[in-house]
């Protein structure tokens, strides 16, 4: 069984125009399982999730953003898969899934990385944390707000520590960055 995933930092999802522009997108891929980074909504609900979602067999789980900063939504087709655990972070919505056709357990973290520097360390140990819940293969999607090389900054320079530990906590995480 295929799941389709979208992830996508939106810059805000208040605007009703723009909730119809994700919608939109949504649709046209056929996507199972949603997640949007950058919502700055800070009471997420039903009906926000349904003017994003499409149809009526949608299950959600989010953090609200902070202030006018943040938040994750992750959205699903629970037609398709089950949820059977959830935990919500400071940083991250993690959802262990069931697939309804073929029985396959996995994990998706939803991640929305802190924009300051001194936030980073908490942010690490959090998805730490969550590797350390379950054993199923898991998928991270979001904004880490971080990069792993100087070729993804519009200055270049040479690689920083911050740089470096990214790629240390990728590596030690067992994740694959995959290049966009």
């Amino acid at each position: 069984m295929k799941i389709r995933i979208l992830s996508w930092n939106v810059r805000g999802a208040n605007d009703k125009e723009k909730r119809q522009v994700i919608k939109s997108v949504i649709k046209s891929n056929k996507v199972d399982v949603v997640c949007l980074q950058e919502t700055k909504i800070k009471e997420m609900s039903m009906g926000i999730v349904r003017s994003l979602g499409v149809g009526r067999f949608l299950e959600w789980r989010a953090i609200n953003s902070r202030g006018a900063a943040g938040g994750v939504l992750v959205f699903w087709d629970n037609r398709l898969i089950q949820l059977l655990e959830v935990e919500e972070g400071m940083f991250t919505v993690s959802c262990r899934f069931k697939n309804c056709e073929d029985g396959l357990r996995w994990v998706f973290i939803g991640v929305y990385g802190p924009v300051n520097s001194r936030d980073r360390e908490a942010f690490w140990e959090e998805l730490g944390s969550i590797k350390g819940l379950w054993s199923d293969p898991w998928c991270v999607g979001g904004d880490f707000n971080a990069i792993r090389y100087p070729e993804e900054r519009s200055r270049g320079r040479g690689l920083s520590t911050s740089m470096r530990r990214f790629t240390e906590v990728v590596e030690d995480l067992e994740l694959r960055d995959y290049p966009l």
